[in-house]
Order: C-alpha cells, then structure tokens, then sequence
C-alpha cells in the first residue's frame, strides 16, 4: 500500500511517499481503509523531533513509527478478534498511528461512528482538534465571559463555537484576514492581534497560540479566572514553550486566578460526543485546504509557513 513514511527527522521533505506492507488488525485493533487524514501541529512536531524532547519518546536519531498522521476517516475493512463496537463496512473516524495511507490500523477505543452529516475529508479534520477544543472548554460556565486566542486556527474555531454552544459571551483574537471568519463561527467579538492589545478582563481564557507571556495573560484574567494552556507552540528548540506551561502549574497553587495545562485524552468517548454535537448542528469543521494523499509534505509546509484557517486535510 502506499503511505507516507519518514525515516529521519527534518523539514518537510523528509515525508516521502513509499509501498509498504498493509498493516493487520490484531486483538482489539480496526484496520481501517483511510478515506482522509487530518493534518495539525502534532505532525510537525513528529516529523521535524522539536521540541527534542519529543526524541526520548519517538527515537533520538530517527523517529522508530515511520508512517506520519493520527486524524483519520475511513470504512472498517476487517477487525481484531477482540473487536465488539465495529464491523466491517462501517464508517468510523477518530485517531490512530499512522493514518497517512491507505490503510491503517487503529485501538477501537480510539475510534467513533463517523457523523452522517459529514464527509470523511470533513470528519478527519474533527478528532484530535475538536477533542482539544472540547477537553479544554470542559470547565467554562453558561455566561462567562472566554477569550479564545488563536480563534481562527485548527482548535480555536472549534472551540469559539463550542464556547457559543455553551452559553459564554465569546471573543476571538485573530489576524485582520480572518476577523470575518471567527465572526461567522459566532464571535460577540474580535480583536486584531496585528493592531490592538487586549485591554479588557475575560473570566476564561484558552491559548492555543503560546505567543504571549504568564504576566500578559494573568493581566487579562479576572481575579478568579481560569486560563487553559493549550500545546506549547513557541519556537524553543529544547522545550518548545513546555517551560511556560510548567511555570504555569508551579504558580497557580499560590494564587486566586487558576492557571492550567491541558492534557487531552484520544477516546472514543470524546468523538462520540463530537458526533452528537456535529448532527445537531452545534459543531462544524473549517477546511483551509486539501491536498492528495502524496502532496503530505506540501500540507504541512503550508501549516508551519502561513496561518492556515482551521485545518488541513489530506485525502486518500
């Protein structure tokens, strides 16, 4: 089968399309023929070993899981003997190792039902962002008042309409070109990172764009506000703004303002809920832009070089 594989770390030309052997679903593993995969930072992080950190778990020379992608959409082509929720033939989508390819194979408790009101190239763009947006929204309360800062990225426009839904008064902080977008997602307000401060106090904040201080954001919380760190997107080779994150934690037992680091959970608890939410009509995926299966490097240059609006897909 075909997939894109890497076997050192690197710029994006390290992604490479190559035949390998089709994987096999064994115990309580779904082999999935992958129909679409999402692409988001966590790819970048895999295939360039930054923050090194990244290397004690992946391998310090070369990354030991050779194929790339964990979002994926895609029909059940066979189960694992310990398989009980899927069949073969269903449409499922959710998260696995190596979902740039034609087939991969998946942890059932990993995987969903598919949303029927989505396509797979719609749906993959869902699991590990929407999941993100979710976990980290979990403790928001109807009323508050939650500033989203990297609104039009591949979290943030999941999670200003999953603040809608839930009945907080939301501002997204954005670039100029996509104030517009955050708008439609249903925004109350929008700040242009490019031209104004953020000047007033929000009862909940969740970054997901890391590039502003501890001190900047506990100055735009209100005395008992909560502010959720979401990834550590700076450019520090070793920590990769993990060092925040920990300051962050470190801090917050010795004051009023609660500061967090979220650690979200991939399970099929947390996409079935999606599911509903996407069915009802709460919930829908922003796709910057797609690309063929073997344009992977391509997609994830556009991720790291421009601001992308929401996420990137590749379709099988």
């Amino acid at each position: 089968m075909k997939a894109i594989v890497q076997d050192r770390y690197g710029p994006a030309d390290v992604l490479q399309l190559a035949e390998i052997d089709k994987p096999v679903a064994r115990g309580k593993e779904v082999l999935i023929d992958v129909r679409a995969a999402g692409v988001d930072i966590g790819t970048w992080h895999l295939m360039a070993g930054r923050p090194y950190m990244v290397r004690l778990a992946m391998g310090l020379r070369r990354p030991r899981a050779r194929v790339r992608g964990r979002d994926v959409a895609g029909v059940v082509e066979a189960v694992g003997p310990e398989v009980t929720r899927f069949r073969v033939g269903d449409e499922v989508y959710g998260t696995c190792d190596g979902s740039f390819a034609e087939y991969a194979a998946g942890a059932e408790k990993r995987l969903a039902r598919k949303p029927s009101n989505l396509t797979f190239e719609q749906a993959a763009a869902m699991p590990i962002s929407a999941g993100t947006a979710l976990q980290g929204l979990s403790d928001l309360k109807s009323g508050q008042r939650a500033l989203i800062i990297g609104a039009a990225g591949a979290v943030g426009t999941f999670a200003v309409q999953l603040a809608k839904h839930r009945g907080a008064h939301v501002t997204g902080v954005c670039s100029t070109t996509k104030l517009d977008l955050v708008r439609e997602l249903g925004a109350d307000e929008v700040i242009d990172y490019t031209q104004d401060e953020i000047t007033e106090q929000y009862d909940f904040i969740l970054d997901t764009a890391g590039a502003r201080t501890l001190t900047e954001l506990r100055r735009a919380l209100t005395p008992h506000g909560t502010l959720m760190i979401v990834g550590a997107e700076t450019s520090g080779k070793l920590l990769g703004g993990l060092d925040r994150g920990l300051r962050a934690l470190l801090i917050s037992p010795f004051i009023r303002q609660r500061l967090a680091v979220l650690v979200s959970t991939e399970k099929a608890e947390v996409y079935d809920e999606l599911r509903e939410l996407i069915e009802a009509g709460a919930l829908k995926p922003v796709i910057d832009q797609s690309y063929p299966l073997a344009d992977a490097a391509s997609a994830v240059r556009r991720l790291t070089e421009t601001h992308a609006r929401g996420k990137l897909v590749l379709t099988i």
